[in-house]
């Protein structure tokens, strides 16, 4: 991509990211996204379709960033092991602010959304993998780990970051073992 084009697109990426800090989603407009970039209106409808598609884009740009930083290649199927996740996690620690403004953001449910999907997606996978105890029913044992992990990183996210991430994953690690290990045969490894 040209430079100058890569240049124009960052710049609207950066002012749309200032001025959901300031204000509601809802309440954002072209306009104030140009004028906050320094381009013009023409100049942001070159690079995406509305403030919905901005916000989709970068959204779905950060999540890929995340999991391309965070995942191997062999993690990409199967739950990621402790490793992973103490790197999601000091991850998230370094983008803290990107993160803490789109979990914060009044009516912004689409990254919340997003993040819910990607787990839902892995989760299925592994549960379909592993031999699950006959008892639980996957669907609701998906919802129920969904709900836990996007719980725990919001509450993390949201209140600062109060403990270090190797605390939230030691204590993440030992609450998903203690989950899973009497419902499978064999408990996850690191």
């Amino acid at each position: 991509m040209d430079r100058r084009i890569q240049k124009s697109r960052q710049a609207i990426i950066d002012a749309f990211m200032r001025l959901m800090s300031e204000k509601e989603f809802e309440s954002i407009t072209i306009n104030q996204i140009a004028e906050e970039a320094n381009v013009n209106r023409g100049t942001v409808y070159l690079h995406f379709k509305d403030k919905y598609d901005l916000r989709d884009q970068h959204l779905e740009a950060q999540i890929n960033q995340l999991l391309h930083n965070c995942m191997s290649e062999d993690n990409m199927v199967h739950l990621p092991s402790k490793t992973t996740l103490l790197r999601t996690f000091e991850y998230l620690e370094q983008h803290a602010s990107f993160y803490s403004l789109m979990l914060t953001s009044k009516g912004n449910t689409v990254f919340r959304n997003q993040v819910e999907t990607m787990l839902r997606q892995k989760l299925t996978e592994h549960l379909d993998s592993i031999n699950l105890d006959g008892k639980l029913n996957r669907d609701i044992t998906v919802q129920f780990l969904i709900s836990a992990a996007v719980g725990v990183l919001e509450w993390w996210i949201i209140r600062s970051m109060p403990y270090p991430a190797s605390v939230m994953v030691e204590q993440f690690w030992n609450l998903l073992n203690q989950g899973i290990e009497g419902h499978q045969h064999g408990a996850i490894s690191d």
